[in-house]
């Protein structure tokens, strides 16, 4: 009985190490580089317009803060921003 205490204890020891080691590398990863200038990036953006209400829902972008689109000839007002 001893013998198999001795052996779980081994076993949910590795399993911590391991899962410790993976959270570890996980955190060591540099952040990726922003991709070249023109390339399109993901955005969420949401912008409504105030004449009339119609909505656009922006997901690809070239910056990650675009300029609004414009409908009826003025700038869409920013609804949401999902990150």
């Amino acid at each position: 009985m001893l013998l198999f205490k001795i052996i779980v204890a081994v076993a949910i020891a590795m399993v911590m190490l391991r899962l410790g080691l993976a959270v570890l590398r996980m955190l060591a990863t540099p952040i990726p580089e922003p991709p070249p200038a023109g390339e399109l990036r993901k955005v969420k953006l949401q912008y409504r317009c105030s004449l009339c209400g119609t909505e656009v829902r922006m997901t690809a972008a070239t910056t990650e803060a675009p300029e609004p689109p414009r409908h009826c000839m003025d700038e869409m007002e920013l609804q949401i921003v999902e990150e």
